[in-house]
């Protein structure tokens, strides 16, 4: 019986391995499927489909074709949510790399206004629409490929791996496009911007390569072998779950807000207000990327130790404060100051970023959970991450303050503080358990 017993846990723990590996590898190539259209909402679409608009007009428009993909992230977690919970987590997760993988890939196919005129525009949406589908689908089923394998010892850091994804991905992305920058020359704006958009599909093949290779979770397996299959998860979930639903996705709105203004609006306040170089600003964007690469898995471990909530909190509290020295510091124009605020953006949001995974996912029962984590996970994508850009362009167009891009920023933080309060505290559940 010891024997068997060693040789059942070496087996698992094989396949736990297999399973973080994969969440983390398939879900940075769809996170750069999804940043990659955030880069070029910011610095060429504006440009090559909205050309006939003011400067600020033509960047709104980018930002709102970028916004549907948010819009669209609620819909895909719903549709995935659904068959995650009833035919398994690695049949979704397949599914939603290759959706993000072709959507993506058409978008680099996408003719300008020159040629097509607001066409170009429509097309950029409906690829973009497809996109929010599938990353809104496949953030559920990565967490809980890695939560369902391991333990809940370790629950926080194994799922941080899924988390490390969003930075990576955006490392590949902004990469990308700054390979293509210097290689295309005066052609970037031209045809240099479709190459890392084509690139999806040989990294989705990487991916599905990956995926298909895991073997579905042991609680869904005995979901599954006990009969305990829901017919209808997210009718369920809401009826039964909604107030863990609402709650994570406030929990989620301190940390979504600054994560778009930091990634994503600086790349367009640094270049047209400030004035810096396009390059310099991508390049600080990149490294604070980096760093949060090790950040996340960082706090993700610190949450098994310290605890979920506490580590959640003490982010939530540096947020409420951060912005105001973040954009005092992006205001001197200083390269160091400038690099000093950019490259602390995502480290210091990673101490709500980094343990999230666990927290949601521990908060919903297993027959629900793919469909209620990945409702609560993407419903803030509406209420905070994707009009957060748009929201951050109007209130400085308005106030002609970076001041109240902060106190935004800033409120964003605090609405998670006190959802977080109220959510329960779930993290020594039993994630077999109803």
């Amino acid at each position: 019986m010891p024997a068997k017993t060693g040789v059942h846990q070496q087996s698992r723990r094989s396949h736990l391995v297999r399973a973080v590996v994969a969440s983390a590898i398939g879900t940075s190539i769809e996170w750069y499927d999804f940043f990659i259209y955030g880069a070029a909402a910011a610095l060429v679409f504006p440009s090559r489909f909205f050309p006939r608009s003011d400067p600020f007009t033509g960047t709104l428009l980018a930002f709102s074709t970028y916004f549907v993909g948010f819009a669209a992230r609620p819909v895909g977690a719903a549709i995935f949510g659904h068959f995650g919970d009833r035919i398994g987590r690695k049949t979704s997760l397949i599914a939603t790399l290759l959706l993000m993988g072709l959507s993506t890939a058409a978008v680099g196919l996408v003719p300008g206004y020159d040629r097509i005129g607001v066409w170009g525009a429509v097309l950029l949406t409906v690829a973009r629409a497809l996109q929010g589908i599938g990353v809104g689908g496949e953030w559920g089923g990565s967490v809980l490929m890695a939560a369902e394998w391991g333990d809940k010892s370790r629950r926080g850091f194994l799922t941080s791996w899924t988390q490390f994804a969003a930075p990576a991905g955006m490392v590949l992305a902004n990469g990308a496009l700054g390979a293509m920058t210097y290689l295309s020359g005066p052609g970037f704006l031209v045809w240099g911007w479709r190459v890392p958009f084509l690139l999806s599909l040989g990294l989705v093949a990487v991916g599905f390569y990956i995926r298909t290779g895991i073997l579905e979770t042991p609680v869904f397996a005995r979901l599954r072998s006990e009969g305990r299959i829901e017919r209808t998860p997210v009718v369920e979930v809401l009826r039964r779950n909604w107030r863990e639903v609402v709650l994570t996705a406030l929990v989620r709105t301190g940390q979504q807000t600054p994560f778009y203004i930091f990634t994503t609006y600086v790349l367009t306040y640094g270049t047209h207000r400030l004035g810096l170089p396009q390059g310099l600003v991508l390049e600080f964007v990149m490294i604070q990327a980096l760093a949060s690469l090790v950040t996340i898995p960082l706090f993700g471990f610190l949450s098994d130790i310290a605890g979920r909530r506490r580590i959640t909190a003490i982010g939530c509290a540096a947020m409420i404060v951060f912005p105001f020295l973040y954009f005092r510091l992006l205001d001197s124009r200083r390269t160091g100051l400038v690099f000093a605020a950019i490259v602390l953006g995502l480290p210091i949001q990673d101490l709500q970023y980094g343990p999230q995974a666990a927290l949601i996912a521990e908060s919903f029962p297993a027959r629900l959970r793919y469909s209620g984590s990945s409702l609560g996970y993407q419903l803030a994508s509406i209420t905070a991450g994707g009009p957060a850009p748009l929201i951050a362009l109007w209130l400085f167009e308005r106030y002609q303050s970076s001041t109240a891009v902060a106190a935004y920023v800033s409120v964003s933080a605090a609405i998670s503080l006190a959802a977080l309060w109220l959510l329960p505290d779930r993290s020594a559940a039993d994630l077999e358990a109803d």
